[in-house]
């Protein structure tokens, strides 16, 4: 383990360990947190993330170790404590109330009152005051919550911390539901909050983040650290992946594997277009072949794949599979077709959370595991559990609860569904959102296996050099248009930005 010992720190965790029965969730971590800095905090989904800072916002209690607040021991007994010292924390799952006003939210729990009665004046003085900090003045304090974007309902979260006399800040997963924008947004108020002296912990899948935002990285695996204070410049991220996963990588994405020269065309898009979102898409798909479509956030690209698979209904075009025209605006046909679409927002399009995992995965097939007007859920539980173990989709209990699981083993049920459709064409809208690097590869290894297979595939990915690393051909969109056609070989990253740019331009 590899720690950077010289300034004194605002936070210091020494050996911390939590078990929750007989599992280990936290076998020994070690980091320290200075005063104005951003330290990262890596690892794969399980390592223990979460329960280090639900330790440290006085979620739980650990087992064994110790936490030094300005070198004194300290004991964070409930969420309370930890504001009281000055520790807040933004949840990835913003814990905001949609039907109170931003104002109510900022407030909620510590209102400003006199006399027994709320003072809305004062509130809202100082609600105004907090957003113009941010930098979004233009939030009215009046305004309902739930009108908001993800973008700034993540600055409301911010607000609420910094209500209190904040000194450490801890976001977790705070960029998952942004757009290149809103992050270059989030990254302005954590560098604004920074030089104010306010101490960040930031946790993230995405490591082309942290080399932006952070001063120092600590790396958890299996709940034990295997890096604390690491300096984000001059670590490379072979390094942080091999910390992370415990294995040397040196290619994160498989090699293709060559198409058959004789591979039948299974998609045919043709001239499809929807008014004011995109205009004249074509291309061909063949069995075993990845295309990529790649492109700003905004370009179309998403609605592209929802008006090829019937969520979107075109203004024009046609969409054939096998050669035979799919009536457009028709998901049920496009399923009935043999195609299947795992959604950009997996969780509020894709799955149902509070429902088992072998009822997400046979969302798509019921009518297979039908008795009458019953369901055979034996059948399904069994269908299930072989693609769990297919896939490997850890833990493989088919009864679980779906909201339970990591981001990576939420995406593995999404496949898991439309393998055990038998789908022949995938569209794939940001598959590793929200997933580590060590999910991601598995999920890279998934995607490869399925195309070798003969499935045909087509990925949007806000990420260009994921799309790069995947597709056989890609696509370059820039304002609903398909503005080049290249093998991913021969087209850098760079070269991708440069033809958005003066695609954007013409």
């Amino acid at each position: 383990m590899i720690k950077d010992d010289q300034q004194k720190s605002l936070l210091e965790v020494t050996a911390l360990t939590k078990s929750f029965g007989s599992a280990r969730a936290l076998k020994g971590v070690d980091f320290d947190v200075r005063a104005g800095e951003v330290h990262c905090v890596l690892g794969q989904n399980g390592a223990g993330k979460s329960t280090l800072i639900k330790v440290l916002a006085g979620a739980h209690q650990p087992d064994s170790g110790e936490i030094q607040w300005n070198g004194d021991v300290v004991t964070i007994s409930d969420p309370i404590a930890a504001i009281e010292l000055g520790i807040a924390t933004m949840y990835q799952e913003l814990d905001v109330v949609d039907g109170l006003t931003i104002a109510e939210n900022i407030f909620l729990g510590h209102e400003k009152a006199r006399g027994g009665f709320t003072n809305r004046r004062e509130t809202a003085q100082a609600t105004r005051d907090l957003m113009k900090r941010l930098g979004h003045a233009d939030l009215s304090p009046n305004r309902e919550v739930g009108t908001l974007s993800a973008a700034n309902k993540q600055i409301v979260a911010m607000a609420r911390a910094l209500s209190h006399d904040v000194k450490l800040m801890i976001m977790d997963e705070p960029s998952a539901v942004l757009d290149s924008e809103e992050v270059n947004n989030l990254f302005r108020v954590v560098e604004e909050l920074k030089s104010q002296g306010i101490a960040i912990v930031y946790i993230s899948h995405r490591l082309e983040e942290i080399t932006r935002i952070g001063d120092r990285i600590s790396v958890i695996k299996d709940g034990a650290s295997t890096a604390s204070g690491l300096p984000v410049e001059g670590t490379s991220t072979k390094k942080l992946i091999s910390l992370m996963t415990g294995t040397d990588l040196d290619h994160v994405f498989p090699p293709p594997v060559p198409l058959a020269p004789n591979a039948p065309v299974v998609l045919e898009v043709s001239d499809l277009s929807a008014h004011g979102t995109f205009s004249d898409v074509n291309f061909d798909l063949r069995a075993g072949e990845i295309i990529g479509l790649a492109g700003l956030v905004g370009s179309g690209r998403s609605e592209i794949l929802e008006a090829i698979y019937g969520e979107r209904k075109p203004s024009s075009g046609t969409v054939k599979i096998g050669g035979e025209a799919l009536k457009l605006g028709s998901v049920s046909a496009a399923v009935d077709a043999d195609m299947g679409l795992s959604p950009e927002e997996r969780k509020s399009q894709g799955l149902m959370l509070e429902e088992p995992i072998y009822r997400n995965a046979t969302l798509s097939t019921f009518t297979r595991f039908a008795k009458g007007p019953f369901l055979d859920e034996q059948a399904e539980r069994a269908a299930t559990e072989e693609q769990m173990k297919a896939l490997e989709l850890r833990p493989a209990e088919p009864n679980r609860i779906t909201r339970t699981l990591s981001g990576g083993n939420q995406q593995k049920i999404m496949l898991a569904r439309w393998l055990i459709h038998g789908t022949k064409v995938l569209l794939l809208d940001e598959p590793t959102r929200g997933v580590d690097v060590g999910a991601r590869m598995e999920i890279y290894a998934l995607i490869r296996k399925l195309a070798a297979a003969g499935t045909a595939i087509v990925v949007v990915s806000s990420e260009i050099e994921e799309v790069l690393g995947l597709a056989d051909r890609v696509l370059v969109i820039a304002d609903g248009r398909v503005i080049a056609e290249k093998p991913a070989t021969e087209i850098t990253e760079h070269g991708v930005l440069d033809l958005v740019m003066k695609g954007s331009a013409a």
